[in-house]
């Protein structure tokens, strides 16, 4: 395949408008890379996962990079390859990774990023910065609602709409100033015009897969939108989307998260690194808002435009109608013996998000 290619249906007249205000992609040799990664060495890599392996960088320039190597070479390896790098060369957002190049060159398939110093929010969540208690509120709650920008650009303001399919701590970088960037696109989907969904192969990570999704391969916005909100819960309490009470029991954040807010013991919710320091009112909205886009019934779950709004507190009215919303109105039975929705069908075929050294970790279903 010609990858220069695959760019053609970016307009020359969006990348004029984007030239002045945004860097551009190029192409790179596997030379460079080698050179920048010290050859691909052990010390510079920075996770690996089921596509291969992300490696830490450094151009003849002094600015760092962060080079993703696929491991081996296939038709699906090229597709997601193909698929990344024409998304990455699409989307332009503070809020979205940006792409520096890529290289394809014999049987090699590398993608090119900025380097995110802080490297991912699952590090800081469950992984080798996670004892440093890095995440204070405010940065928690910028967190929160930049990444949410970044996967509303995809959903509303894209041509055409672009779902992402991997919302997951892994996958949500982190820049020297902790301001969010959306990452990995490898399992991205565009929606044609008109679409309420596609009909797709279940592709994700146990803990964040929406049930519709998980069940019927029914992807679409929505199911974006119910992975942000088993995120929100991650980044609000610091526990993981499933949590091993025993051997043999396992319970996912929303059966545990939703009879406390139901209760109203949104203190009890909060990730006890914080040490109460947080503000409450908005600790409140990020659980509230979390559990609403976190349902079952995709069609009750709100929009990241509507997302975003609530989680800036712009409007009393919508948030005062999420208090009084029916599904926190009676704290629900749960059975802990049983992983609810999508958890419970996809248990036998997929595995849980682990702990680092992998930053961006895919897992098929």
């Amino acid at each position: 395949m010609a990858f220069s290619s695959i760019f053609c249906c970016v307009k020359g007249s969006d990348r004029k408008r984007q030239a002045k205000k945004q860097p551009t992609w190029r192409v790179f040799s596997l030379k460079e890379l080698h050179s920048a990664t010290n050859n691909f060495n052990y010390d510079n890599k920075l996770g690996e996962g089921g596509f291969g392996s992300v490696y830490w960088g450094q151009l003849w320039d002094g600015s760092q990079i962060a080079v993703k190597r696929l491991k081996v070479w296939s038709n699906k390896a090229e597709m997601e390859f193909a698929v990344e790098v024409e998304i990455l060369a699409r989307v332009r957002h503070k809020n979205l990774l940006s792409l520096r190049g890529y290289c394809a060159e014999g049987q090699e398939r590398l993608i090119v990023y900025d380097y995110m110093p802080n490297l991912s929010l699952l590090s800081h969540l469950h992984g080798q910065h996670s004892a440093e208690s890095l995440l204070d509120w405010k940065r928690r709650m910028n967190v929160a609602i930049g990444s949410a920008e970044g996967i509303a650009y995809l959903h509303h303001h894209a041509t055409p709409h672009i779902i992402h399919r991997d919302i997951k701590a892994s996958n949500v970088l982190l820049d020297s100033d902790f301001q969010a960037q959306v990452a990995d696109f490898g399992f991205a989907k565009f929606i044609p015009d008109g679409a309420t969904h596609v009909t797709t192969r279940v592709k994700g990570t146990l803990g964040y897969l929406a049930p519709e999704y998980a069940m019927l391969g029914k992807a679409s916005e929505s199911c974006d939108v119910y992975s942000f909100g088993i995120l929100l819960l991650e980044l609000a309490s610091g526990k993981k989307p499933i949590e091993k009470l025993s051997v043999t029991v396992k319970r996912t954040i929303t059966d545990w998260a939703l009879p406390l807010a139901c209760e109203g013991k949104f203190s009890e919710l909060a990730d006890p690194r914080l040490n109460r320091n947080y503000v409450e009112e908005e600790l409140k909205r990020v659980i509230l808002v979390a559990l609403i886009c976190a349902q079952n019934r995709p069609e009750k779950r709100p929009t990241m435009l509507e997302v975003i709004e609530l989680l800036k507190g712009e409007s009393k009215e919508k948030f005062t109608a999420l208090e009084n919303d029916e599904m926190f109105k009676i704290p629900p039975a749960v059975d802990d013996d049983v992983l609810s929705g999508a958890e419970g069908n996809a248990d036998s075929a997929a595995s849980e998000e682990k702990e680092p050294k992998a930053e961006i970790e895919k897992v098929e279903v």
